[in-house]
């Protein structure tokens, strides 16, 4: 049994350093090569693969029924296009300098952020998965180690060798990756040890049943359920919080600006945080909504079968 367990270890090493490997060299390729990867990917998925074709226009339909129809299908292609720019951008991050990644994305707002951490208070930063979300993990970057500890939480693949390497290029600037199911244990301690933290949270896709609490209006959808723990480990930490307003400039090249909602969370009434968050990511969709994650079935559930499930409660 010793035996084949550590053959299975040695095994998995094996296969997470020819990943490493692959992704590396793979990410050493400019990105104008990539972009040629990308634009053949993006036809591929879209004609040929049709890859979530159905759920993607259905989103966008519901979302949008006033814009005249060659528009929406226009977002539809330039989702595609953005979907497959994303894959590339993300494998390029892998090998990424520190001036790269600085070049092409900017952080603005960051002197609110360094107002919070300067006076002890840690900050909670509400996000999408809009635009290049992948990259606001160099967030360290721009702040001060010595003061702060950026912290971002995650769910651990099935798959242990793609888990090693997702892990690796999200804390490569320094980063500490936490487990969701051991989110409150992890920041209890950074509060104990005194140094505040920054802590991003991606909060616009689908809650399970038994984690919706809230629903409300979100694009053109009367009763969407929304994530509420996000809100509720803010106000028992007591964080200052943000929202992470992400901007496409051109290809290749985004900025991410800090919004500050609130700093007294526990004065703020139940779901209000939530609230101006969902419309904050709804503005920041309706800007330019070909950037945002339409191929996710974000409405998948609805208020009637919730109610028949858990009873309403």
């Amino acid at each position: 049994m010793w035996e084949d367990e550590n053959k299975h270890k040695t095994i998995q090493k094996i296969a997470y350093y020819v990943l490493y490997t692959v992704w590396y060299s793979a990410s050493l390729l400019p990105l104008w090569i990539l972009y040629i990867v990308s634009d053949c990917c993006s036809c591929l998925l879209y004609h040929v693969i049709r890859y979530r074709r159905k759920v993607v226009r259905k989103n966008l339909d519901d979302s949008y029924p006033e814009l005249p129809l060659n528009e929406r299908r226009r977002i539809e292609r330039r989702f595609y296009s953005h979907f497959c720019d994303l894959m590339v951008e993300s494998l390029k991050y892998f090998s990424m300098s520190e001036k790269q990644i600085r070049r092409r994305l900017q952080f603005k707002g960051v002197e609110l952020i360094e107002d919070s951490y300067t006076h002890g208070r840690p900050c909670g930063i509400f996000l999408g998965h809009y635009g290049n979300f992948e990259w606001t993990s160099s967030m360290p970057l721009w702040v001060d180690h010595d003061r702060c500890q950026c912290v971002q939480f995650y769910r651990r693949l099935d798959n242990k060798v793609f888990n090693r390497v997702l892990e690796h290029t999200r804390n490569r600037w320094g980063s500490v990756n936490v487990p969701a199911n051991e989110s409150v244990r992890y920041l209890a301690r950074y509060r104990k040890e005194g140094k505040p933290f920054i802590i991003g949270f991606a909060a616009d896709q689908t809650p399970w049943w038994r984690d919706i609490h809230y629903w409300t209006n979100f694009l053109n959808h009367p009763e969407t359920p929304v994530f509420t723990g996000a809100e509720r480990i803010m106000k028992k930490f007591d964080m200052d919080v943000y929202y992470l307003d992400i901007q496409r400039v051109k290809r290749g090249k985004y900025t991410a600006e800090y919004k500050r909602i609130t700093t007294t969370p526990k004065e703020c009434p139940e779901f209000w945080i939530t609230e101006q968050y969902t419309r904050m990511m709804e503005e920041t969709i309706n800007r330019a909504p070909a950037y945002w994650l339409w191929s996710h079935n974000r409405w998948k559930r609805t208020k009637e079968e919730w109610i028949r499930i858990t009873g309403g409660k």
